[in-house]
């Protein structure tokens, strides 16, 4: 559990701050994410925005998608104390209040308000079985 304080900062544990700048000494970019926010190392940020505007050039689902993630993004830079900087249109975006849970998902971090992260985790796992199967049948198993 982290928190944020009254200047928009939030400490990130040491583990993701070396993940974030294991490629780049470039900030790391913050966004908008479904609930929540996204941090992207910067390299990783540079490849996935690429490869949306590529489909959003066809797709006005895409477009729109695009305009949404790559219009909130932000660089966030780590400041010597391991605290980012959440600019305030991305965390009322989130609902960030104080309180942040922080989840490393696949290249990305999560960052949730601890409430709206504890009841998606809930709905998630009433869901399990058939998500699990779904997800599955997506892998070719």
């Amino acid at each position: 559990m982290h928190t944020i304080d009254a200047k928009n900062r939030m400490s990130l544990p040491a583990s993701f701050r070396q993940e974030l700048t294991r490629q780049s000494q470039q900030a790391p970019i913050l966004t908008n994410g479904h609930e929540c926010l996204d941090l992207y190392p910067y390299e990783d940020w540079l490849e996935y925005e690429r490869r949306i505007v590529a489909i959003s050039d066809v797709d006005p689902q895409a477009q729109a998608f695009a305009r949404m993630r790559i219009s909130g993004a932000t660089e966030c830079p780590i400041d010597r104390q391991g605290r980012i900087l959440v600019p305030p249109h991305l965390r009322e975006h989130a609902g960030l209040e104080r309180e942040v849970t922080v989840a490393g998902v696949g290249p990305k971090i999560e960052l949730w308000d601890r409430a709206r992260f504890e009841s998606s985790l809930t709905h998630t796992q009433a869901r399990y079985s058939d998500m699990a199967v779904a997800v599955a049948e997506r892998l070719g198993r």
